[in-house]
């Protein structure tokens, strides 16, 4: 190893890589919007062609294995007296590499999130980090200032590369990726906690091991609020009959309550998700904000209109009259989507369940269009309740 590693060669390397980052520092400018178009590009093109969104996702984590060995290595190289990068050359590659995670995973997360609950709140602070990863008098104000903060930065990057990468990669479901993208984030998040500690006693494990918990703790009960990455809602409907054989909601009838008692409902909804993806997603009805029934659905990936899927509900309340909505979770815990419904004798004010499947969420946009290529495999089957 001694006769590899050479003062001259490792000196050399890292004049070619200073040399390197002094010609790419003019065009960084276009990275954030590469890093965007090739997160986009994996997201719709992993259902086409699969090895392309794999392959962009796994550059993604190849960036990051070097940006974590950088550190290791460094430190390694320091020990034994040997010369290591500058403090310049190894901040712009780590800003460079927030840069593409937040960049590539934000189409991920403004695509699947569900705007009208907290996980707007998720997706407005990823928006938040992306703008302050291309500041740079910010940015290296936080690494350099404000190291705690830089540690938490680094680690939610983490955690948003686990969660976009491994359902593409691996097919793993939302729950799996997301217990691997917590478990994997405290690991990162340690220099952080770390920092905080001034003592290596018993008490100050202790306190290491309390705030290591309350971090985890807190990232799965707040799990609702983080978008499910690699499912999202495609369309949603309410119908008092659903044509099994076309797989399409039927009928118009205003909800009130004894159209619903004697007919029943039909919830239906369209989720997308990658080929080779299966799930299992929940319809929660509330009434009036009490939890009623949980029908649990089992989805797979492929369809480009979404999987359909729907529950019937027949066993309403003696009073079903106020205000109900339908949660769609996944198993995890993860919100999908809600439905809101209103039944009423008083038929203006009662909702119509027509039938009509409406858009949900940035489907509404219809961003499909702009990938060549349809989706010609088979309808797969159905669930229902």
């Amino acid at each position: 190893m001694s006769t590899l590693l050479t003062q001259t060669r490792i000196a050399a390397l890292q004049s070619f890589v200073e040399r390197l980052v002094v010609r790419l520092k003019p065009w960084a400018w276009l990275w954030p919007p590469l890093a965007f178009a090739a997160g986009l590009g994996s997201f719709f093109l992993v259902d086409r062609q699969q090895w392309l969104g794999a392959a962009l996702a796994l550059g993604l984590l190849f960036a990051w294995l070097l940006l974590l060995s950088e550190s290791l290595v460094g430190r390694w190289l320091a020990n034994r007296g040997y010369p290591t990068l500058p403090k310049g050359v190894a901040a712009f590659i780590a800003q460079m590499i927030h840069q593409e995670t937040l960049f590539f995973t934000l189409p991920f997360i403004l695509i699947t999130t569900v705007w009208n609950s907290g996980q707007s709140v998720f997706a407005a602070s990823v928006m938040a980090m992306a703008v302050v990863s291309i500041i740079d008098p910010l940015y290296y104000r936080i690494a350099g200032k404000w190291r705690s903060l830089y540690f938490l930065f680094h680690a939610m990057c983490v955690f948003l590369v686990v969660l976009v990468t491994l359902p593409i990669m691996l097919h793993l479901t939302t729950g799996e990726s997301l217990l691997l993208a917590i478990a994997i984030t405290l690991v990162t998040a340690l220099p952080s906690v770390w920092h905080l500690l001034k003592q290596r006693s018993l008490g100050g494990w202790l306190s290491l091991l309390a705030m290591m918990a309350l971090l985890a703790s807190l990232a799965w009960f707040g799990r609702a609020w983080v978008p499910p990455a690699s499912l999202w809602m495609t369309g949603t409907a309410l119908s008092p009959a659903l044509n099994i054989q076309q797989r399409e909601p039927r009928g118009s009838t205003p909800l009130t309550p004894q159209a619903v008692k004697q007919e029943g409902l039909y919830v239906y909804t369209a989720i997308r998700a990658p080929r080779g993806l299966s799930e299992t997603i929940s319809h929660v009805w509330h009434h009036n904000g009490e939890r009623l029934d949980v029908v649990d659905l089992d989805i797979s990936g492929g369809r480009e209109q979404g999987y359909r899927a729907w529950s019937h509900k027949l066993n309403f309340p003696e009073d079903p009259s106020g205000r109900w909505r339908v949660d769609i979770m996944t198993d995890s815990g993860q919100r999908l989507g809600l439905i809101r419904f209103t039944v009423s004798d008083d038929v203006s004010k009662a909702t119509l369940a027509d039938s009509k499947i409406r858009a949900a969420g940035m489907s509404k946009l219809n961003l499909q269009r702009f990938i060549a290529g349809r989706d010609r495999d088979a309808d797969p089957d159905d669930e229902e309740d």
